[in-house]
């Protein structure tokens, strides 16, 4: 019966050969198939993130923005990094302005008591407070019967929504000056392109108020390097930047081109050129039209080859395009992007 047993069974293995012969070939070749495309696909996404390394320069110290332009900053520990710039729940980085009945911008460089102004927001309020004034509260949602402005800021053209007249009589009072209009950026208005006030700019690099870019960013050795020339120290609120960094060297800001911080992602576009503003005393609003503007002269003016640029301005800080938003806080690394 065994023997049988055994004569049937080799009988069946042998004419069920073929076919599992095939069967088992045909699992093998897609088996090394489908390995070969593995190790295909792991080389070219070991490629791609070995394209890129993360090297770390330096500490997030700091995070500010300005609602109102020339108005004082707020300073965050936490804040969201947008297309446009910080923001900080319904705070925006200066997407409110002043302006004159024409239109154009007025800032702390034809008014500098404009920085003695503290700027918060609470329960859907703008909230601004200056020394003998009584608090002002704008609503950060306009009604739509406002006015809307056609306002200039250098040489462009961008609306922005009236904010009422009790804001404009708050301002004329403070400043003791001609009628201002505040207005506010809102999100279906069109912004300005960077690009279009300098060309290192992308087309993306978009702002609202903002002199020029979406981002600032600034060094604390930078500073303390200023003001070992100065008899007057200065204080970062001189320099109003966004993102002040910590254990990195003086001007390091300058060559880091493309950064990591948290998980937004920033290409550094030009060197920021500095004027007047930078002299003002943000204690007393008075502007001193000299330092630290001069000494900055002294050792920080462009290569002659970028005179075209930044003419006779002295370079302090980086300005900085978003390529990925997202979230950023004080203590984050900040990660030079090397390719």
């Amino acid at each position: 019966m065994s023997g049988s047993s055994g004569a049937l069974g080799g009988f069946g293995l042998l004419e069920l050969l073929p076919q599992s012969r095939a069967a088992w070939l045909g699992a093998a070749a897609a088996l090394a198939l489908a390995a070969l495309l593995g190790a295909a696909v792991w080389r070219w996404a070991g490629r791609r993130a070995g394209s890129a390394r993360l090297q770390r320069v330096g500490t997030v110290s700091g995070l500010f923005l300005y609602p109102v332009k020339s108005c004082g900053g707020v300073a965050l520990q936490r804040a969201e990094v947008t297309a446009l710039g910080l923001r900080s729940g319904e705070m925006r980085d200066r997407f409110w302005l002043l302006i004159k009945e024409d239109g154009h911008m007025v800032t702390a460089r034809q008014e500098p008591q404009l920085v003695l102004i503290s700027v918060n927001c609470e329960n859907g309020y703008l909230t601004l407070n200056a020394p003998e004034m009584k608090e002002l509260r704008v609503p950060v949602k306009l009604s739509r019967k406002n006015a809307v402005h056609n306002c200039r800021l250098f040489g462009l053209d961008i609306q922005g929504r009236d904010c009422g007249d009790e804001a404009a009589q708050w301002f004329a009072t403070f400043l003791n000056t001609q009628s201002y209009r505040l207005v506010h950026f809102e999100s279906q208005m069109t912004p300005r392109k960077s690009r279009d006030i300098f060309t290192t700019f992308r087309s993306k690099d978009k702002i609202a108020y903002p002199d020029c870019s979406p981002a600032l960013i600034l060094s604390e050795a930078s500073l303390e390097d200023l003001n070992t020339r100065l008899e007057k120290k200065v204080k970062i609120q001189n320099f109003r930047p966004n993102i002040v960094v910590t254990g990195c060297n003086a001007f390091e800001e300058d060559s880091w081109n493309k950064i990591k911080i948290g998980n937004v992602e920033m290409k550094g576009t030009m060197a920021c050129p500095r004027c007047i503003l930078t002299t003002i005393d943000m204690e007393t609003g008075i502007i001193d039209r000299k330092e630290p503007l001069e000494t900055l002269k002294s050792y920080r003016l462009c290569d002659p080859s970028e005179q075209h640029l930044y003419k006779s301005s002295p370079l302090f800080g980086w300005y900085y395009g978003i390529d990925k938003t997202g979230t950023l806080q004080v203590g984050d690394p900040v990660y030079k992007i090397v390719n």
